[in-house]
């Protein structure tokens, strides 16, 4: 694939510019949102954007015209959109200047790029035609795979191979195809494969093993567990496991797997979902034609987040909201909660794919930054999280910003009229009363009873959860946390904070092997310290 240039970007920390200062000054006096007058119908329909058949409504946020306009400023002088053209362009987006990094593109939008008006660049066409070879071996397999009796596929998987492809599984189960199922294994405990064991008959399923270098750890032990129980009821491995891997890993052989599909270095794993990682379990669950539709509505966000109309560009809003909680609000957490039973896995994956992408605290140019980065995320979804930890976020002494994520339609269409309401009109009676409660408060006399609101929260509506809509939300997201990082000056596209535990964790792998294997090996004094206490137990 051909590599252009590093794109143009701010060169200056975020902490430098100009918006910034401007920023901090309204940050002094946010909008009162419990103040009479301020919260009304009106404000809520102003205070708004559309996209994709989704509605972003942060009337419910403490900003008002002037932090909005504030705003725009501070997206246009970091060149946020600049930055994202040059990404889906192909340019290298994934570098720390001047020192050792992976110094490569981050083309994720290209997987689905395969649609009206496609990306003209020379890489981003070129990756769009590799992965365009891809799915139509997928599509290949797929009738291949109809013609046998199959139920089951155990995806084995960690991190970005699991999260947003088992999320994005559970959020189109109305689509399954009849006789099929899906389980995932993604932790090196073994319980979690012996679980999946007891549900499914080996005869009549598929192993898929997903790993870009092929080198994971959790997912090579779990790969051989499963290959022995094959064998072991004589079963031939290789007619039963399929990769997703890069070309030349040890798991990209013809010989011992059925079949393999590739990725590539430009697509990380928590942005993978739309690459093979998550079409083959996909396809295998709903059929070619509903991962096509995922794949449609991802490219529909895509072109949005490219908009130069910042009012129009749903993603670039959300980011800057996010930057305005997190940089001049100073609120450390978001929660991401679906209105939504099928988006139940769905807090997990962003959590993931943001706290991943944006917890660094370096720049582009290796200097340690003096500005807070991305937020701890977590969630779960409504109305079960009310009955959880909202007691925290409406009147806990941490303000805590909500996204919150609904549809008008029940995904099913099943549903039944009790006390002149269906279940649909209850659940969004109570996602809106939970976004104006958390805004406004409530004044009384009795502390106990007394809610501060100034909680702010956004909700992102849409019709109906298709898996068009899902594949718009995906990349909603994606978009969102990397114009943060864009703006921030920061590299949302590695993860070198993985890598050190990984590094002691195989010296204690090492020092445990010495007490069968006899070797003494390397000693490893802190390591050994724990092995002994565990000896005590």
């Amino acid at each position: 694939m051909t590599i252009t240039e590093r794109p143009k970007s701010a060169t200056k920390s975020f902490s430098k510019l100009k918006a910034f200062e401007k920023l901090n000054t309204l940050a002094k006096h946010p909008l009162d949102l419990t103040k009479e007058g301020n919260l009304t119908p009106e404000r809520l329909k102003k205070f708004s954007a559309d996209a994709c058949g989704y509605k972003l409504l942060y009337g419910t946020e403490r900003i008002d015209e002037n932090t909005l306009l504030a705003l725009k400023e501070l997206a246009e002088e970091a060149h946020a959109i600049d930055q994202m053209e040059a990404m889906q362009n192909g340019e290298i987006v994934n570098f720390i200047e001047g020192f050792a990094s992976e110094n490569r593109p981050a083309l994720h939008t290209a997987l689905r790029d395969q649609f009206e008006k496609p990306n003209t660049s020379k890489a981003a066409k070129e990756a769009a035609d590799t992965a365009k070879v891809e799915l139509d071996k997928l599509k290949a397999f797929m009738d291949v795979l109809d013609k046998r009796d199959l139920t089951d596929l155990i995806v084995i998987g960690i991190g970005g191979s699991e999260l947003g492809p088992k999320a994005h599984y559970e959020a189109l189960l109305p689509y399954i195809k009849k006789g099929r199922k899906v389980y995932f294994v993604g932790n090196i405990d073994p319980d979690a494969l012996n679980d999946v064991l007891t549900k499914v008959d080996l005869k009549k399923s598929l192993g898929l093993i997903i790993s870009k270098t092929g080198t994971t750890l959790e997912t090579l032990i779990n790969e051989e567990l499963l290959t022995e129980h094959f064998k072991k009821i004589g079963l031939k491995p290789q007619e039963h496991l399929i990769t997703v891997t890069a070309k030349g890993s040890p798991l990209d052989d013809k010989k011992k797997y059925l079949e393999v599909f590739n990725l590539w270095d430009w697509v990380g794993g928590r942005y993978s979902t739309t690459s093979m990682v998550g079409g083959v379990l996909l396809a295998f669950a709903y059929g070619f034609d509903v991962f096509m539709e995922l794949l449609k509505g991802a490219n529909s966000m895509d072109k949005v987040a490219l908009n130069r109309d910042i009012n129009k560009n749903l993603p670039l809003v959300g980011a800057l909201i996010g930057i305005w909680n997190r940089n001049f609000l100073h609120y450390p957490l978001v929660a991401i909660i679906p209105y939504a039973h099928a988006l139940g896995r769905f807090p997990s994956h962003i959590q993931q794919l943001d706290m991943e992408s944006n917890g660094k605290h370096i720049d582009k140019q290796g200097h340690f930054i003096d500005f807070e980065t991305g937020p701890f995320i977590f969630g779960e979804p409504g109305t079960n999280a009310q009955h959880s930890f909202y007691q925290l976020l409406h009147q806990g002494t941490n303000i805590c910003p909500l996204e919150m994520i609904s549809y008008k339609l029940p995904q099913r269409n099943n549903d039944k009229s009790i006390d002149n309401t269906s279940s649909q009109e209850k659940l969004l009676s109570n996602l809106f009363a939970q976004s104006i409660a958390l805004a406004m408060g409530q004044k009384s006399e009795n502390p106990n009873k007394d809610f501060q609101g100034n909680r702010p929260n956004l909700i992102l509506l849409g019709k109906q959860l298709t898996a068009f809509s899902l594949g718009a939300l995906l990349a909603y997201y994606e978009h969102k946390v990397a114009f943060q990082g864009f703006i921030w000056h920061i590299n949302s596209f590695d993860q070198e904070g993985v890598q050190l535990g990984k590094v002691l964790a195989t010296k204690i792998i090492q020092r445990f092997a010495s007490k069968t294997t006899g070797k003494v090996g390397t000693p490893y004094p802190l390591g050994d310290a724990y092995l002994n206490i565990l000896d005590e137990l």
